[in-house]
C-alpha cells in the first residue's frame, strides 16, 4: 500500500508517464522541516481494507475524495463512495456521477426487517413482518433474498406489495395495524423502489458513483449501505447475465468484472444497525476471493468496532484529540512500529499518519490537493457578512 511510487515529488500535477501502473497517489512524504518529500502511493492492484480517521476540520473526508479520484483514473477498479453529508458532488469533474438512494426491499433479508423498522422481532407485528417478506422473496425459505442485492433478475416485491399482503393476513387486527404503519413509514423513506438498478451497475464503468444520503433518515441510510455493501460482494461472488449502468455500459447482473471499492464517510453510523453484517464481511471476507475493498471513514474512531480496525491493512489518520479515539488508533498498533502511534500524529491539516501493513512502516504525509471540487469545507461566517456589504 504506502510506498515511494518512484517520482521525486508530488505537486498535485498529472504526470500518467512515470506513475507506476494501479497506483494511487495520495502525497507526498512530509520532512521534518516541513518540506514536502518523494510522492506517496497506495496500491489499487490488490483489495484493502482502510480505514480514514481525524477529528472535525483536519481532512478526513478530503482525503476520502482524492482516493476516489486516484480510483476513478485507474483500471479495472471502480469507486462507490457513500455520502451522509452531501459533499462529494465534486466528483461529477472527474466523470462520477451523484445517484439518489433506490434499493429493491429484497435486498434487505426477511430477518432484518423487523430491526429495520424498529420492531422486536419476537413480536406479532414484527414476526408478521418478517414472515411476509420472507414469504415475498424467497417464499419463505430464509435469507435468500442477499442474493437479489447483487441486482440479479430475481424480482423484488414492492413495499405497497408488502403492506396489501400484510393486511390480507392471518393475524390479529392490531397486529396488521402495526405492522402496516411501520411499513408505511418504510415507504415514506423514499429509498426503496422494486425496480431499482441492480447494485452492480454502480461499479460496471470504473467512474465514481457518488450515493447521495444527505437527509435520509438514519435508518433508511443504513438499509441502504446493507444493500450495496452486501450488492457489490454478491456481485463479485455471482455471474452470469448482463446489467447496464447509468451510463450505459455493461455489467454481469449477477456478477462485476471490475474490483469494487466502497468508501463510506462517516462509517461510525453504519456499524450500528442493518449494515453492520454487511460491513463486517467486506472486512473480513471481502479481500479474498470476492475482491471488494472497504474504506471507513470518521471523526468518531471510538464508535468503530474493533474488527475495523484490526482487520485494516492501511490506516490514515489525521489529528486526533479525545481519549477515547485515541485508545482505538492504539489498537492499530503492530510490533514492527517502534513508538506510540498517537504521539506521532501530525497537527497541520491535511497532513496525516500512514500506516500500512504490507511494507510495515508509518509515515507522515501530505495529502495532495483535490483536482476535483471539495465540498465539505465548513461555512464561515466571515465569508458571509463579506458577501452580504458587497
Amino acid at each position: 500500500t504506502a510506498h515511494d511510487d518512484g517520482t521525486d515529488r508530488d505537486d498535485g500535477t498529472d504526470r500518467d508517464a512515470d506513475r507506476p501502473p494501479h497506483t494511487a497517489r495520495i502525497g507526498s512524504f512530509l520532512a521534518r522541516d516541513g518540506s514536502a518529500g518523494a510522492a506517496v502511493g497506495v496500491d489499487l492492484d490488490r483489495p484493502h481494507a482502510g480505514v480514514v480517521f481525524g477529528k472535525r476540520g483536519t481532512g478526513k473526508s478530503y482525503t476520502l475524495g482524492v482516493l476516489a479520484e486516484e480510483l476513478a483514473a485507474a483500471d479495472g477498479v471502480a469507486p462507490v463512495v457513500v455520502d451522509p453529508m452531501g459533499v462529494f458532488g465534486g466528483l461529477e469533474a472527474a466523470g462520477g456521477r451523484v445517484v439518489d438512494p433506490a434499493v429493491r426491499p429484497a435486498s434487505i433479508p426477511p430477518s432484518a426487517w423487523p430491526q429495520l423498522l424498529g420492531l422486536d422481532p419476537a413480536s406479532g407485528p414484527g414476526s408478521l413482518v418478517w414472515r411476509v417478506v420472507a414469504d415475498a422473496v424467497d417464499g419463505g425459505s430464509g435469507d435468500a433474498a442477499d442474493c437479489d442485492s447483487a441486482g440479479g433478475t430475481s424480482s423484488s416485491p414492492s413495499i405497497a406489495a408488502l403492506r396489501e399482503t400484510v393486511a390480507a393476513a392471518d393475524a390479529p387486527r392490531e397486529t396488521r395495524r402495526a405492522a402496516a404503519n411501520h411499513l408505511r413509514l418504510a415507504t415514506s423513506w423514499g429509498v426503496f423502489d422494486a425496480d431499482a438498478p441492480p447494485v452492480a451497475s454502480l461499479a460496471a464503468d470504473g467512474a465514481p458513483a457518488v450515493i447521495d444520503l444527505a437527509g435520509v433518515p438514519d435508518a433508511a441510510a443504513a438499509a441502504v449501505v446493507r444493500a450495496v455493501a452486501r450488492g457489490l460482494y454478491d456481485a463479485r461472488i455471482a455471474g452470469g447475465g448482463e446489467a447496464r449502468s447509468a451510463s450505459g455500459s455493461r455489467a454481469t447482473s449477477d456478477g462485476l468484472s471490475r474490483l469494487p471499492w466502497l468508501l463510506v464517510d462517516e462509517a461510525h453510523a453504519f456499524f450500528d444497525g442493518v449494515a453492520e453484517s454487511a460491513l463486517r464481511t467486506l472486512l473480513t471476507r471481502g479481500g479474498g476471493a470476492p475482491g471488494v475493498s472497504l474504506v471507513c471513514a470518521t471523526q468518531r474512531p471510538a464508535a468503530l468496532p474493533s474488527v475495523a480496525v484490526s482487520q485494516s491493512d492501511l490506516l490514515v489518520s489525521h489529528r486526533l484529540t479525545a481519549a477515547r479515539d485515541v485508545d482505538r488508533l492504539a489498537e492499530a498498533e503492530a510490533t514492527y512500529l517502534a513508538g506510540d502511534l498517537a504521539a506521532r500524529l501530525p497537527d497541520g491539516v491535511g497532513e496525516a499518519l500512514v500506516v500500512d501493513d504490507a511494507t510495515e512502516t508509518a509515515h507522515t504525509v501530505r495529502i495532495r490537493e483535490r483536482r476535483t471540487p471539495h465540498e465539505g469545507e465548513s461555512p464561515r461566517a466571515s465569508r458571509l457578512s463579506d458577501a452580504e456589504s458587497q
